[in-house]
């Protein structure tokens, strides 16, 4: 069942951050599409998900440690890592001091210089801290390196920042200057 549970949140991950027209589901600004839905997507996606109820939903998003999946109501979204078109509205909210973010020697030295871009997403995507920013830079590299960011004097100064879950913070921009390269 374990197997089958990621293969299913795979699966509402990608249409629900980066395809949902392709499934005909309607996503309101904010990134919420009808439960019932997104359920009726899934069903005629594989044999073995044509029983799927809320309840697996539910079951997904309470035993996900990334915690990428909101469910209110009758509606779900994709809390974050979006590369959509048409830019999500997010709420900005005042971020922790300190936030850090994970990536590869080459393209730190380019931040360092240019700043923080989303580059394919809609936001970048931030850690709460440095080990959660490790994890994140190794994915892309065998030697990561941790930018770490001023965050709340960059919101002060003007960046907007949003929660993407407990773990992950979002911004559309963060200039070079509130950027520290930790090797």
């Amino acid at each position: 069942m374990k197997k089958s549970l990621t293969s299913l949140s795979k699966k509402i991950s990608y249409i629900l951050r980066h395809a949902p027209s392709d499934y005909k589901l309607e996503m309101d600004q904010e990134g919420w599409v009808s439960i019932q839905d997104l359920l009726q997507v899934l069903r005629k996606e594989k044999d073995e998900w044509q029983t799927l109820t809320i309840s697996d939903l539910v079951e997904i998003i309470n035993h996900s440690p990334k915690q990428r999946f909101e469910l209110i109501n009758d509606k779900i979204r994709a809390l974050y890592g979006h590369s959509l078109d048409e830019k999500l509205k997010k709420h900005k909210v005042e971020p922790p001091e300190i936030l850090y973010h994970g990536t590869t020697p080459q393209v730190a030295e380019l931040v360092s210089k240019e700043g923080l871009k989303p580059m394919k997403r809609q936001f970048i995507h931030l850690s709460i801290n440095e080990e959660i920013a490790m994890e994140v830079g190794y994915r892309k590299s065998s030697t990561p390196v941790i930018l770490s960011i001023e965050a709340r004097k960059a919101y002060h100064d003007g960046v907007k920042f949003y929660v993407g879950n407990d773990h992950v913070w979002l911004a559309d921009f963060i200039p070079s200057k509130y950027l520290d390269i930790k090797k």
